[in-house]
């Protein structure tokens, strides 16, 4: 096993654990904000990691179409880490425009 390979595992594996992170906090969570935070969250990131996990392991080969391919899921990694989180915003600000109430805690303290 190569350095690469390992980093690549790593990267992947880490992916892969924040999405099973972020699956529980949807399944977990209170409401539709919390749940929404949780998945943009933990989904961009893990997104991320897996989507640079393989284009570390692309670049093992090494020749210019590796570099060429493992550059372009560069290029999508970024664009997901941009996009992922503008597109839970939007979806945010509508929920709360059509007036879906954040979840409250009833306690002592609370009516």
């Amino acid at each position: 096993m190569t350095v690469l390979s390992i980093l690549a595992m790593v990267l992947v594996t880490l992916g892969l654990f924040f999405f099973t992170v972020g699956t529980i906090g949807i399944l977990r969570l209170p409401d539709f904000y919390t749940r929404l935070h949780a998945a943009g969250k933990c989904d961009t990131l893990a997104a991320v990691l897996v989507i640079v996990g393989v284009a570390v392991y692309n670049l093992q080969p090494f020749s210019f179409g590796a570099l060429l391919v493992s550059g372009k899921l560069m290029l999508i990694a970024g664009f997901v880490f941009v996009t992922s989180p503008t597109a839970t915003h939007a979806i945010t600000e509508a929920a709360l425009v059509l007036g879906v109430k954040p979840w409250q805690r009833k306690g002592k303290n609370r009516p």
